[in-house]
């Protein structure tokens, strides 16, 4: 077999177990001895640890899942050195392997953090500016999970207008569609909590939810 096919498997194999490392149950079990996908939103991600586990384990998800996404393409690129098409593809797999964890009997979160990791790795530049769009949107409707979402939408506008590549903003542009088409069930289940978009969208505080 080929070395470079055999490079390229490898960084799959290795984009899936990094994606698959389920961060926020370990969290729930170390911290409440609780299984986070069963309290909450019972999402296995970021936003669910913050508000049942405590902000300070909530951020220590979210940078870990972060992390995740950015190893997988960080090792697919600097470590086996594969084309840029497989890297990509390593950027799907992470976030799969987010979703899909092989330890959990493939019951995970939707990705969204993961994602994030494996797309910064290759425009940093977003970094500061998805950053100001997310807590300028939190400090407005006090929704979080809302807020990061609409700042993901950024992504391929910096891929465009900062790096100018089509392959990232390409790129880009579908990984965000995994999160997002993830998270529809959970968007349908808020508004029939909420009664309306109005009040799913505006939030009294951080810790209003449904």
């Amino acid at each position: 077999m080929d070395i470079i096919v055999i490079k390229i498997i490898a960084a799959f194999i290795a984009a899936y177990l990094l994606g698959s490392i389920p961060s926020a149950y370990i969290a729930g079990r170390l911290t409440k001895k609780i299984d986070i996908r069963n309290v909450g939103s019972h999402n296995m991600g970021a936003m669910n640890s913050f508000y049942n586990l405590g902000k300070g384990v909530g951020i220590m998800v979210l940078a870990t899942d972060i992390l995740k996404g950015v190893a997988a393409v960080a090792l697919a690129d600097l470590v086996l050195d594969i084309p840029n098409l497989y890297i990509f593809i390593c950027g799907f797999i992470v976030v799969l392997g987010h979703n899909y964890p092989v330890w959990l009997k493939f019951k995970g979160g939707k990705g969204g953090a993961t994602a994030i990791g494996a797309i910064i790795y290759f425009i940093p530049w977003a970094i500061p500016i998805v950053l100001t769009i997310f807590l300028i949107l939190t400090a407005i409707t006090k929704f979080p999970t809302l807020s990061y979402g609409i700042a993901m939408v950024s992504f391929p506008f910096v891929a465009w207008l900062v790096y100018d590549r089509p392959d990232y903003i390409l790129y880009t542009t579908l990984l965000i569609l995994v999160p997002f088409l993830s998270y529809i069930p959970r968007i349908k289940e808020m508004k029939a909590r909420g009664g309306s978009w109005k009040r799913v969208i505006k939030r009294k505080n951080l810790q209003d939810r449904f």
